[in-house]
C-alpha cells in the first residue's frame, strides 16, 4: 500500500544496481514472453548516466544466452544538431554502451537523426511516428527524469499531447549538459524527442532515477499537481507506470522524510523522532526547549507525544542528542593519525578546511590524498597562461631550453585547432594536472598541511581525459590500501555525496570502500563529508565542528589558492552562480545559524559529518 501523497506506483530499490538488476530483469522477461508467441518486443530506451547499468545488465544476460533477436529499440532523442560520430551523440552512447554487445538486429534500432538539414526534420519526426505505429506502438518505454522534470526533452511547457518534434533546450537542461561537452557554449541548443503523447502511448513506462540531486523532482513528479511545468507529472495519468529510484533519490519523499504527514501509523526511530521535533521547530519559530504539547497538537504529532510521559522529557531528550554532535574545542581529538580522502584536489577545502585547519591545530598528523588529477577541469587559457610565465622565466633568467620550446609548439598547436570536447594530448593533460597539484599543495599549506603530507594518487579508473571514466579496477582498490597501509590511520575522512552513481565523488567512495574491506589493521573511525552543494541534514549529522570568522576566513583562503576553480569553474553545478568559497560560506553560516534558532549555543559557521565508522 503507498501513500495517498504519491500518485505514481513507486520502488524504492536498496541502491543502484538492485534498481538496475530489477529493470533489466523485467525487460528480459516482456522480451521473452514477446519472443515465446511469436511476436516482436518494442523497447523505448533512454540515455543518461542512470541506465547505464540497466544496459550492462542486459548484455551480462546476453552473454548467458539470453537473445534479443526479437526486440525493436527507438530511443527517445538525440541532440541537433549532432553527428552521429560525435562524442556527445546519443547514437554513440546506445552502440557503446549496449548496441555492440548484444545481438539486436541492426534493421530494429532506432534513434532519432541530428544530422539532417533543417528542412528535413518535420519529416523526419513523422516518419520516427510512423515506425513506431507500424510494429504496434512501444511495450515498454524506459525514462530518465531531468530537473525540470523533463522526460525525453520535453521540456516544461510540454503538452500531453505532443508528437515526436524539434525543440528548445531549456537553460537548466543545456548546464545539466555542460560537462559532457566540456563548457555550455557547446551545448546544442535543440534537440529531437518524442513527444509526452508519444510517450503516454506505451502499455508499460518505467521512470529511473538515482541519487539526492533527483530528490526534489521525484518528490512534484509523484507528489505534486499534475502540470506542464513537470512533463514527468503527466505519468500520474498513466495506468502502467512505475518509479524505480534509490534511497538518496527517495530523500524528499513525504513517506521517507515527514511520514507524520501522511496520517498512518509511524514507527517512531530516535532519529525520526528527532526529525520531527527539529520540524516542528521551524514550524512553530521556537527553538526546541520552548515547544509545548499544544505545538504537538498544532501540527499533528499527537502520536509522537504518545511515546513519552512528558513533552518536556520529549523536547530534552531532542536538545541534548543534538547539543552531543556539537564538538567544541574541548571535544576534538588530538594526536592522532588522519587520512582525508579528497574525490578532486579541491573537495578537502571546499567541504572540510575549518575542519582540517582545527585538526593541524590540534596537533593531528593529518594526510591528505587526493585521488584523482581533476585535469579534465582546467581551462585551455590555463595551460597557455602557465607555458608563457616558464617561458618567460627562461628567457629572463637565461636558460633557455631547446626541448621545452617543442613541447610549447606542440601544446599551442594543439590547443588552437582542438574541437569541444576533444580529448587532450598528453603534455596538455601532464600540464594540467600540475597545475592541479600546485594549487592543491597552496592550500594545503594554508591550513599548515605541509607539502609532504599531501599524496597524488592519481587513481586509473580518472584517466581517460574525459568525463566519461572507466570502471573501478583492482589496481584503483590496491593504491588507497597502499595509503591505508601506509599511514596507518585511526580516523578516515571520506566524500558522501549521495548523487551520480556513475560520478567521480560516488565512484571514490566506492573505491576506499572496497579497500577498507580487505584493511586487515583496527578499523579507523570513518567521516562522511558532503561536497560543494549540500551539507548533511541536523538530525542526519552526527558530528558538527564549530568554526570561528577566522577559521572561515582561513578555509576561504585555502579555496582561494584553487586559482583554476575561481570566478569561472568548467564544472560549477547546475543552478548555482555562485563560487565555491561563496557557497561554503553560505552553507557553513546557514548550519550554525539553523542550530542557533533551535536553541543551541550560538557560533559564526560550522561543518557537518555523519560518523559511518567508529566514533561516538
Amino acid at each position: 500500500m503507498h501513500p495517498a501523497t504519491e500518485h505514481i506506483h513507486l520502488a524504492i530499490c536498496p541502491d543502484h544496481k538492485a534498481l538496475s538488476r530489477t529493470v533489466a530483469r523485467e525487460i528480459v522477461g516482456y522480451a521473452q514472453a514477446r519472443a515465446e508467441a511469436g511476436k516482436l518486443a518494442v523497447l523505448g530506451l533512454c540515455t543518461g548516466s542512470t541506465p547505464i547499468d540497466v544496459y550492462g545488465e542486459l548484455i551480462a544476460l546476453h552473454r548467458g544466452g539470453v537473445s534479443f533477436e526479437n526486440i525493436v529499440t527507438f530511443n527517445l532523442d538525440e541532440y541537433y544538431p549532432m553527428s552521429r560520430q560525435s562524442t556527445q551523440s546519443y547514437h554513440r552512447y546506445m552502440q557503446e554502451y549496449l548496441f555492440d554487445h548484444v545481438n539486436i538486429p541492426e534493421d530494429q534500432v532506432y534513434i532519432p537523426l541530428g544530422d539532417l538539414a533543417p528542412e528535413e526534420i518535420e519529416d523526419h519526426c513523422a516518419w520516427y511516428e510512423e515506425r513506431i505505429r507500424s510494429v504496434g506502438g512501444i511495450g515498454i518505454q524506459l525514462l530518465g527524469i531531468g530537473r525540470t522534470g523533463h522526460i525525453g526533452f520535453n521540456e516544461p511547457g510540454s503538452l500531453p499531447n505532443t508528437r515526436t518534434r524539434l525543440i528548445r533546450l531549456d537553460e537548466s537542461t543545456r548546464k545539466d549538459a555542460a560537462s559532457d561537452f566540456f563548457g555550455e557554449d557547446n551545448v546544442p541548443i535543440e534537440a529531437v524527442t518524442m513527444g509526452v503523447g508519444t510517450i503516454l502511448d506505451a502499455e508499460r513506462i518505467i521512470l529511473m532515477a538515482t541519487g539526492e540531486h533527483k530528490a526534489p523532482i521525484i518528490r512534484q513528479a509523484v507528489e505534486g499537481e499534475v502540470s506542464p511545468l513537470v512533463a514527468a507529472s503527466y505519468l500520474q495519468n498513466h495506468p502502467n507506470t512505475t518509479v524505480f529510484i534509490d534511497p538518496p533519490a527517495s530523500s524528499e519523499l513525504t513517506r521517507v522524510k515527514r511520514p507524520w504527514l501522511n496520517n498512518h501509523a509511524v514507527e517512531w526511530s530516535d532519529q525520526l523522532s528527532q526529525r520531527a521535533v527539529l520540524w516542528l521547530c521551524e514550524q512553530a519559530e521556537k527553538p526546541v526547549l520552548h515547544l509545548q504539547r499544544r505545538d504537538y497538537n498544532a501540527y499533528d504529532l499527537y502520536s509522537l507525544v504518545d511515546t513519552v510521559q512528558t513533552v518536556d522529557e520529549l523536547n530534552r531528550k531532542t536538545f541534548d542528542a543534538v547539543r552531543a554532535k556539537i564538538y567544541g574545542r574541548e571535544d576534538f581529538f588530538t594526536n592522532k593519525r588522519c587520512v582525508c580522502f579528497s574525490p578532486h584536489p579541491d573537495d578537502d577545502v571546499i567541504s572540510m578546511g575549518g575542519t582540517l585547519y582545527r585538526l593541524s591545530g590540534a596537533g593531528n598528523d593529518i594526510t591528505i590524498a587526493y585521488m584523482t588529477s581533476g585535469n579534465i577541469a582546467v581551462f585551455d587559457e590555463d595551460v597557455k597562461r602557465l607555458i608563457d610565465f616558464i617561458g618567460l622565466t627562461f628567457r629572463d633568467l637565461g636558460c633557455a631550453h631547446a626541448k621545452f620550446d617543442g613541447i610549447v609548439d606542440t601544446v599551442s598547436s594543439f590547443i588552437e585547432t582542438k574541437l569541444p570536447g576533444q580529448v587532450d594530448i598528453p603534455e596538455v593533460q601532464i600540464i594540467k594536472t600540475n597545475i592541479r597539484r600546485s594549487e592543491a599543495i597552496a592550500a594545503a599549506s594554508t591550513l599548515n598541511i605541509p607539502p609532504e603530507k599531501t599524496r597524488f594518487l592519481d587513481l586509473p579508473f580518472y584517466k581517460t581525459g574525459q568525463v566519461k571514466k572507466h570502471p573501478i579496477g583492482d589496481e584503483d582498490v590496491r593504491i588507497v590500501l597502499d595509503i591505508l597501509n601506509d599511514v596507518r590511520p585511526e580516523v578516515v575522512f571520506v566524500a558522501g555525496d549521495l548523487s551520480d552513481p556513475h560520478g567521480t565523488h560516488r565512484i571514490c567512495k566506492e573505491v576506499i570502500d572496497r579497500a577498507l574491506a580487505v584493511y586487515d589493521r583496527t578499523d579507523p573511525e570513518v567521516w562522511l563529508y558532503r561536497g560543494a552543494w549540500q551539507e548533511w541534514e541536523v538530525d542526519e549529522a552526527d558530528v558538527f565542528i564549530p568554526l570561528s570568522y577566522e577559521d572561515l576566513q582561513r578555509k576561504i583562503q585555502a579555496i582561494f589558492r584553487h586559482e583554476s576553480q575561481k570566478d569561472t569553474a568548467m564544472f560549477p553545478g547546475a543552478y548555482d552562480d555562485r563560487e565555491f568559497w561563496e557557497r561554503v560560506q553560505d552553507r557553513n553560516t546557514h548550519t550554525a545559524r539553523r542550530l542557533d534558532k533551535l536553541g543551541f549555543p550560538q557560533y559564526y559557521a560550522m561543518e557537518a559529518f555523519v560518523l559511518e565508522r567508529g566514533g561516538a
